[in-house]
């Protein structure tokens, strides 16, 4: 199957001369259509980051990164933005919901951004919504939710139309066991369907949802297997701590 996000040899530095500071180093990572691949490791391995540059949020230092096929380095501004918003999907470790928008409008506002209707925008917003459970908070502001529910809301803003790569930094954070199981079980059936996902955790029991999981420490790729439970999850990367 087809690439839908390609990572080539990517670096990425942040700062300089005693201060630099080497997030990733040269990490290639391939994720197909259908495709759900978790990244563990310890923290400040470079998890985040690697969804950063697969978002098209931060540029690397050097390598490639292309989705579906587009090298996003030789995007404009603009054309990068339409490709952030028509094909990904991102649910961000701190949410960045806009708090003067109800949950609706929050999830509505990438399809409103990319020339949908308003009409049409708020009816695909309520049905992501509705995916995740909290179709009766469509017209609550943020701060009138709880935290679990505030990120059910940044997962349907992540789901809303077609998305064909969705990107999660930790989205059961804030949820309870039970919840967060739903909320994988909707990324998986979303690759199943033909997106590609990449998802960022600490817990194996969610990894164990994967089809790959990749394991980075220090910037660098150190195993990548297929596992089939959470104790082999856990048990490699208690391996790598």
């Amino acid at each position: 199957m087809s690439a839908v996000l390609e990572l080539r040899a990517v670096t990425r530095q942040h700062g300089a001369g005693e201060g630099l500071v080497h997030a990733l180093r040269g990490v290639s990572l391939q994720v197909a259509a259908g495709e759900l691949v978790a990244v563990m490791g310890p923290s400040g391995s470079g998890k985040s980051t690697l969804l950063h540059l697969a978002g098209g949020l931060e540029a690397p230092t050097s390598g490639e990164v292309l989705v579906e096929g587009t090298a996003l380095s030789g995007l404009s501004r603009k054309r990068l933005a339409q490709v952030r918003r028509r094909a990904v999907g991102y649910v961000f470790q701190d949410l960045n919901l806009v708090p003067a928008l109800t949950a609706a409008e929050n999830v509505a506002l990438p399809r409103e951004l990319d020339g949908a209707g308003a009409r049409a925008a708020r009816r695909e917003a309520v049905e992501a919504l509705t995916e995740v459970g909290i179709a009766e908070l469509a017209d609550r502001f943020p701060d009138d939710m709880s935290g679990g529910q505030q990120q059910r809301v940044a997962i349907a803003r992540a789901l809303v139309g077609d998305r064909r790569l969705v990107l999660a930094d930790e989205p059961t954070g804030a949820l309870d066991s039970e919840t967060g199981e739903a909320v994988m079980a909707l990324l998986r059936a979303r690759c199943d369907a033909g997106a590609a996902g990449v998802l960022v955790t600490h817990d194996a029991r969610h990894a164990a949802w994967a089809d790959r999981v990749v394991f980075l420490r220090d910037g660098r790729v150190v195993d990548e297997s297929v596992y089939r439970s959470p104790e082999a999850a856990l048990g490699t990367l208690g391996s790598l701590r």
